[in-house]
């Protein structure tokens, strides 16, 4: 079986591809004003002009397909960290009722918007801004399925998280996460090293899969579902 590639790997393989789920998108500063910073306008215009262009990436694509095995018809949505919200407006596209999305950076609003009213969905989403859901988990409502992609690496306490996002899902939760593994935790230390001594509040975390997957066990949900697209590796859960 062929080594899980590291952190650093993934990320030179993803640009030079010129893939729009590279790892380093997927990590996070300690507080939530840090996120305008490494998630700024820049990323979400080029965000939304390769979704215009391209449509979802491989990796959000497999979120879509586990959402469809659940069943979006008449569905509601919640996405934690959703950005730009692709995701969002494909699953409204197949039948969802409606989504939430919850953002920490501000910067991801305008292009937001601007695909929601080209779309002709703005009134189907709910773009909530400056929440921390592991921390006010009933600060939105409970929705059918919750969406974390590329996001639980980007937090400290997976588990707070996780168990933010089972507590609202009421048939399931889909996440993705980066490879696992010795050598992807050694190359985030590297990352996080450079960070830190050019000041970069920015941080990645290579959190234990067995142990993601644990929290939603711990919550009723039982995984169903694992696939994977270059780095990333989603997970799907279904309410036991």
């Amino acid at each position: 079986m062929p080594r899980p590639p590291s952190i650093a790997a993934a990320v030179a393989a993803s640009r030079s591809r010129g893939d729009t789920d590279p790892v380093d998108e997927c990590c996070a500063p300690h507080e939530p004003e840090g996120f305008d910073r490494e998630f700024d306008a820049r990323l979400a215009r080029r965000l939304a002009r390769q979704y215009r262009r391209d449509g979802l990436t491989a990796s959000a694509r497999l979120i879509l397909e586990f959402a469809e095995t659940v069943g979006l018809e008449g569905a509601s949505l919640l996405e934690i960290g959703g950005g730009i919200g692709d995701i969002q407006l494909e699953a409204l596209r197949q039948g969802a009722v409606r989504s939430t999305n919850v953002e920490l950076s501000s910067a991801y609003e305008p292009e937001a918007l601007r695909l929601l009213d080209e779309s002709g969905l703005r009134a189907r989403v709910t773009r909530v801004l400056g929440v921390d859901l592991a921390r006010t988990p009933d600060a939105v409502e409970p929705a059918d399925i919750v969406v974390l992609h590329r996001v639980v690496c980007c937090y400290p306490d997976f588990d707070r998280l996780l168990s933010a996002a089972a507590g609202r899902g009421r048939r399931a939760v889909v996440f993705s996460h980066p490879p696992d593994g010795p050598l992807t935790r050694l190359s985030a230390r590297a990352l996080n090293a450079v960070y830190s001594l050019t000041g970069n509040p920015y941080r990645s975390f290579a959190h234990s899969s067995d142990a993601m997957v644990a929290v939603l066990r711990r919550h009723g949900l039982e995984p169903r579902y694992r696939r994977r697209s270059g780095p990333w590796h989603v997970v799907g859960a279904v309410r036991a």
